[in-house]
Formats: C-alpha cells, sequence, structure tokens
C-alpha cells in the first residue's frame, strides 16, 4: 500500500458566514503527480492556503477530527518541519525581475540558511536540472514566460524538497511553454521520486495528472485517475444546442425513449449500455435520425468520448465553463 504525502481529512475552512472548504477529505500518494482541479471559488485556492502554511488551518465552526497532514507531520502543530519538506511554486510571480538568475537563486538560498559551498553547490545542482545553467547572469526581466517559470521550481527545490506544490503553475505561459513545464514536472517525478501537487481551472491540464481531485463550491465530487472518471460515466456524451431546449427535450423523450439532461441551455445525452440510444443505433445514426426529425429547431449537435468536463457535469448539474468563461462562483 502506497503511504500518504498529503493526508487531509475532514477539512472545513469559513470566510466569516461563507465555507469556502465542506469537509473535504483525501490522500495525495507519496510520490504521484496530483491535480485539483475546480473553476474560480471552487475552494482550491483556499486549500492551497492552507497546505503551504500560508493561513493556519481553523475550522469554523470546529469540525472533529480535522487536519491537513504532510508525511505525517500536521501543518497545524509543527509549521518549521512541514515547510522543511516541502517547496512551494505560487501563482503570482515571485523573482525579482531586476536582479539576475543567480541572484535570486542566491537570495533564495538564504532565506533557507544555505550558505557558502552548500548554497553554490544547490544552485548548481537545480540550475542544472532545470537548464538554466548557460542563463545565470541573465536579467530575470528579460527571460522569456517559461525560463522564468523554471526559476520559480529551481527556487523551491533549493532545499531538497520532498514535496512540490505548485498553484496554478501554467497561467499566463503559451502552449509550448505549457508543455515543456509539464516535461520538466515528469522527469522531477521520475528521477527524484518527488510528489507533485498542483492547482488548476485547466480541463487539458488535469487529464496529465496521475490523479485528479474536482472541487465543486467548497466540496469534493470526484476522486481518481482521469481515465477512471470517464469511463464511470460509460459511452458517448451528445450535446445539443438550441432556442427552445424544454419542448425538444419532451420530443426527444417521446420519439427516443430517452431522458435528456438540460445543462445550462443546453440538452445532453449521455450513453450508456443500458440505454435506448445505444441499443437502437450508433452514434451516428443516432445524431442523423435527431438532425432528420428536428434539424429545423437544432442549432448546434456534437457527440464525443466523455472528458472531465462530462465528468464535472455530471457530478455538478451545471458546466465547468459558462459563456466561455470559468463559472462565477466567487473565490
Amino acid at each position: 500500500m502506497q503511504s500518504a504525502a498529503i493526508k487531509i481529512e475532514h477539512l472545513s475552512f469559513h470566510y466569516g458566514e461563507r465555507c469556502a472548504l465542506d469537509d473535504v477529505s483525501w490522500d495525495v500518494n507519496d510520490g504521484e503527480l496530483f491535480a485539483l482541479l475546480g473553476p474560480n471559488g471552487s475552494g482550491k485556492t483556499t486549500l492551497f492556503r492552507l497546505l503551504s502554511t500560508l493561513i493556519p488551518v481553523q475550522h469554523q465552526p470546529p469540525s472533529t477530527g480535522s487536519s491537513i497532514r504532510v508525511f505525517g507531520t500536521s501543518v497545524e502543530s509543527d509549521l518549521s518541519s512541514v515547510r522543511h519538506q516541502m517547496g512551494v511554486v505560487f501563482q503570482s510571480p515571485s523573482v525579482d525581475g531586476k536582479l539576475t538568475v543567480f541572484e535570486n537563486l542566491r537570495l533564495q538560498a538564504s532565506l533557507y540558511g544555505l550558505t557558502g559551498k552548500i548554497a553554490g553547490d544547490r544552485i548548481v545542482e537545480v540550475s542544472e536540472q532545470l537548464g538554466i545553467s548557460e542563463r545565470q547572469h541573465d536579467i530575470v526581466d528579460k527571460l522569456s514566460g517559461g525560463l522564468r517559470r523554471r526559476l520559480e521550481l529551481a527556487k523551491s527545490l533549493l532545499h531538497r524538497p520532498r514535496l512540490l506544490i505548485m498553484d496554478e503553475p501554467t497561467t499566463g505561459l503559451d502552449p509550448a511553454a505549457r508543455i515543456d513545464l509539464w516535461n520538466v514536472l515528469r522527469q522531477l517525478q521520475q528521477d527524484n521520486g518527488m510528489t507533485i501537487f498542483m492547482t488548476t481551472h485547466l480541463l487539458e491540464e488535469a487529464e496529465r495528472a496521475d490523479r485528479v481531485a474536482i472541487l465543486n463550491e467548497g466540496q469534493l465530487v470526484a476522486l481518481d485517475q482521469p481515465d477512471v472518471l470517464r469511463q464511470q460515466l460509460g459511452g458517448d456524451v451528445v450535446s445539443i444546442k438550441c432556442a427552445d431546449p424544454e419542448s425538444l427535450s419532451k420530443l426527444l423523450a417521446t420519439e427516443f425513449n430517452v431522458q435528456p439532461r438540460l445543462v445550462d441551455g443546453q440538452l445532453r445525452l449521455e450513453q450508456d449500455a443500458d440505454t435506448a440510444i445505444a441499443e437502437a443505433s450508433s452514434n451516428v445514426a443516432l445524431v442523423q435520425r435527431i438532425m432528420e426529425q428536428f434539424g429545423d429547431q437544432i442549432q448546434t449537435i456534437t457527440v464525443g468520448r466523455p472528458s472531465l468536463e462530462d465528468v464535472f457535469i455530471s457530478k455538478t448539474g451545471h458546466q465547468f465553463f459558462q459563456n466561455g468563461e470559468l463559472a462565477p462562483l466567487g473565490e
């Protein structure tokens, strides 16, 4: 059985009357790359702040048995030990753009109490590991976004932590830089056995993780490997956008003996082995039959394999993104 790098038990947190986290519990296994996925206001930033010890673990009202442990050490009772075991990369930049790469690393080393040869050796080590050895004397403001993110990572690794936690690490990066960062993270995991915990609102990013937890309005709604979560939905998902979804839903129920779900103004048909849809025809034939009979009422119709967004919709009843934006639930 794998040991837990992070153990979260019955964690609740309130900002005054507002509940940001509502009795959430899960483990992050030692050596895995774990993604915490959720829209704005889901509670993931609050959880990150608690885990990184930026804010104290408080329970309002108190929750019996509530705790966060890092390699068995309580975040509440032994901050120093917890901080020593983790490296932290924040969403907002923490590098000084007016200093060189080396000067940023040297400053960070001193904050960890690393001096002299030890500090120099660690700077060389992390710089080689993250491919920034040739940029030591470059001013940070002149670096690309991807290189600045590598520098952020290098800073967090100077004290050789067992756990790396990252808050929205690819924010502001272009697609190529995102892929590059993910390659670096996988290398750290494989070469060093490092546990990596990251928050994200990017569905395609969470797909890359070993396991993913999905938060919605402070509650844990799904937890497993991305493939397993998708498989739990069964077959393909047909989505229909039309002017009058309620009327079309009744017509589809009558004609095809199905019960479409109305989600944020769109109809969804979620297939599994027991549905009349799967028994009656293939996906292509089903879409053709719907278009033949009701095409004049339909604006768009799509069919595809379940995604993590489909998992989110299935668990919450609303879309992850609304009108092209993150669901506005409030942070």
